[in-house]
């Protein structure tokens, strides 16, 4: 289980369902900028590193994700450029021709003399920050065990679909845990799909990463999205354990007041450690099979 290679005839699903209720407008806890800033910041930082670890450093791009964006706060909507209701997940290929925008920064880079230069580096940017609305959670899981579970019925061989729920508050519509059970309960030969909760704080709390046991949880909220979150599967303990995080064989995969370094790693875990053999065809070269 959740062992199955990953390549171009047997994609992996990766869906985002990301907060974008009023109180995102916070300033995330130990930092300056709003959650909903920092947010969009790490989504777009993990969407650059898949469309990296898809390619071969020219501009092609290898389909081994399909990828999607649920914003919930003013209802539920998919929110990458050229996805849909009827169209939520987009293959990686089309998700790095199509950002909303592209950022310039200026970064240092060596100027081949010993010194460094600045220059002008394109970022893309596929998501905005959004903090307009309720917190419909109940609804934007429904949406995504639809989601997945299509997928699913789809790509029976496949590695099953991770969905990583961002959030910084309690649901509005109701209690999200059936909902949450019903994106567990899609899944392909290789696993029932894996739903994960990361949580954001506007103040400085104790951090909660990868917990075993929910009765050392800091009240009933995150007693709820724990209930909510599945178990990290060994590849991703491994890859856990590997950042330094006290993931173990039980862990779930979940954040409480987590911060923007927390986050970022939690995001990347999901695209990174999917499989031991993970896209073994970029790092060995091609593949008739791929």
């Amino acid at each position: 289980m959740y062992s199955a290679e990953i390549n171009r005839k047997q994609p992996a699903c990766l869906l985002l369902v990301i907060d974008h209720s009023t109180s995102m407008a916070e300033t995330w806890a130990g930092g300056t900028m709003s959650k909903a800033d920092q947010l969009a910041l790490a989504v777009n930082r993990l969407l650059g590193n898949a469309v990296l670890l898809c390619s071969r450093g020219d501009d092609r791009v290898y389909d081994y994700f399909e990828v999607g964006i649920l914003g919930y706060g003013r209802g539920v909507a998919p929110v990458l450029y050229g996805s849909s209701v009827s169209r939520p997940l987009l293959p990686i290929s089309e998700v790095a021709l199509n950002p909303n925008r592209v950022d310039h920064v200026l970064r240092k880079v060596p100027d081949g003399a010993g010194g460094l230069v600045e220059v002008q580096t394109p970022i893309p940017a596929w998501v905005d920050p959004v903090a307009d609305g309720w917190t419909p959670m109940v609804e934007a899981l429904r949406v995504a065990a639809w989601v997945v579970d299509g997928w699913c019925r789809t790509h029976t061989a496949s590695f099953p679909p991770i969905v990583v729920n961002v959030t910084d508050g309690q649901s509005t519509d109701g209690d999200p845990r059936a909902a949450a059970a019903q994106v567990r309960a899609a899944g392909t030969a290789d696993g029932n799909a894996l739903l994960f909760n990361a949580h954001l704080s506007a103040t400085m709390r104790r951090a909660v990463t990868f917990p075993r046991d929910r009765a050392d949880l800091p009240g009933e909220f995150a007693q709820v999205l724990f209930d909510m979150s599945s178990h990290l599967p060994p590849a991703m303990v491994a890859a856990a354990d590997s950042l330094g995080y006290p993931a173990t064989a039980g862990s779930k995969g979940f954040l409480y007041n987590a911060d923007v370094t927390a986050l970022i790693e939690f995001l990347d875990i999901g695209t990174r450690a999917v499989t031991p053999t993970g896209l073994r065809d970029l790092t060995v070269g091609p593949r008739s099979s791929g």
